[in-house]
């Protein structure tokens, strides 16, 4: 009888375990939280945005800064401006290859 419980408390616990590993795989892809510090254009080398759904609880921009990732509100202007700075950037570097592609 002893060695039945203990069987079923590992069995709960590892299920929990399981459960709270794949629970925080989720939350590492979604912002929770945006950041305080604004961000320059020449710092960022793209970004995402991140629309509220079943695991993220906030729309977001996820600006890729070299090996990391910044979560800014969509709303600010500041990311807005920094958004369409590395719009533009895309923009020019694509014009730039197809120039290198036509032999110009």
């Amino acid at each position: 009888m002893a060695s039945r419980k203990a069987c079923l408390f590992a069995a709960l616990c590892s299920l929990l375990i399981v459960a709270s590993l794949i629970s925080g795989s989720e939350s590492a892809s979604c912002c929770m939280k945006y950041t305080k510090r604004k961000l320059h254009c020449k710092a960022v080398r793209g970004y995402n945005i991140q629309t509220i759904n079943g695991s993220c609880d906030i729309s977001a921009i996820i600006f890729h800064l070299g090996g990391k990732f910044v979560c800014a509100d969509p709303l600010k202007p500041w990311t807005m401006r920094v958004m369409k700075c590395v719009n533009e950037r895309r923009k020019r570097n694509a014009e730039q290859m197809g120039h290198l592609k036509n032999g110009n």
